[in-house]
């Protein structure tokens, strides 16, 4: 993990951000209704920091990130890139900035074309970007093998011919291949056999010492998610429902979803008796959200206000870095 550079401008600044997904309905399939994927979240990543993003699956963490790197276009808000708003940007104007945001994909084989080369695989960003002649490229494939600890003789084999691990790695070394400012993660090791995670990780790790690199750190797992983060933010139903630094989430949690998500963490030692939240009910449609507090319907110290008015993320008044959306700290 980096240093905290709180004091410069941050890299990436997420402003009141919505993906409302029409849903088509009847004969005519007309848009009737919304799915409100990510509905309201703001928030920054600084130079050489990793924020980590954590909920359930559905919550909309992914497609924040696909927001993050214009795959998606956000239905409302704003998303600035070193303070350049890049928010509604495309074509040619968006091409510097594709160069200096990447991605990382949850499912290795899914995001490798198997009729490609290992090699044709990682010097697709280079060509779409017009780096390099072809001498180059494949000078600079084999520097990124090395770097993600692959041998060089896998420029000709295929992806089916490697292992999870090694293929999560290719991914890797395409997503560092334009020397990029910023990587979006999106669930990189939850694929993985528990041995591979921690190898990919600190993998990571070294690759942001190394490149000076910003991450935007999705999972559903928080214990994965501490062991790279420097600060963490937890999301439900399209809402950051709690953000802070790593160790103040897991020791001083206060928002009743991240307890429940705390409390059901493994611990190794089986002698250590911990006390399950578990939670009541399924998460709800993000199309038909209950009304107030998007999680009253399955919160354990639920109030009567709870289900009509919706808290805002404030910070604590014993810790301005400590935000909660919580009518229990309002």
């Amino acid at each position: 993990m980096a240093d905290n550079q709180a004091n410069g401008t941050p890299i990436l600044q997420v402003r009141d951000l919505k993906m409302h997904f029409p849903v088509k309905e009847g004969i005519l399939l007309r848009t009737g209704k919304f799915n409100k994927a990510v509905d309201g979240v703001s928030l920054e990543i600084q130079p050489g920091e990793t924020l980590g993003l954590v909920g359930e699956s559905g919550c909309g963490k992914s497609t924040l990130g696909r927001c993050v790197t214009r795959l998606y276009q956000p239905t409302d808000g704003r998303i600035l890139f070193e303070g350049t708003d890049i928010t509604n940007i495309n074509g040619k104007e968006l091409m510097p900035f594709r160069q200096d945001i990447q991605m990382i994909f949850q499912d290795p084989m899914e995001s490798l074309n198997a009729r490609h080369t290992v090699g044709d695989i990682i010097q697709e960003p280079l060509v779409v970007q017009k780096i390099g002649d072809k001498a180059s490229r494949q000078k600079r494939v084999k520097e990124l093998l090395d770097t993600v600890g692959l041998p060089a003789r896998s420029v000709t084999r295929y992806p089916f011919e490697f292992s999870g691990g090694q293929r999560q790695r290719i991914g890797i070394a395409r997503s560092i291949a334009l020397n990029p400012k910023l990587i979006v993660c999106d669930e990189p090791v939850s694929a993985l056999d528990v041995s591979i995670q921690s190898q990919i990780l600190n993998l990571l790790i070294e690759l942001q010492k190394e490149f000076s690199l910003s991450y935007l750190f999705i999972a559903h797992d928080l214990a994965v998610v501490k062991h790279i983060s420097d600060r963490i933010a937890i999301m439900y139903l399209g809402k950051i429902v709690e953000s802070s630094d790593g160790e103040t989430v897991y020791r001083e949690a206060r928002h009743p979803y991240t307890q429940s998500l705390i409390s059901a963490i493994p611990v190794p030692d089986p002698h250590h008796k911990t006390e399950r939240q578990v939670l009541i009910g399924d998460v709800p449609s993000p199309i038909n959200p209950p009304s107030g507090c998007s999680f009253h319907t399955r919160c354990p110290k639920v109030m009567g206000e709870c289900s009509s008015q919706q808290p805002n993320l404030i910070p604590l008044a014993d810790a301005e870095e400590h935000q909660v959306s919580c009518h229990l700290y309002s």
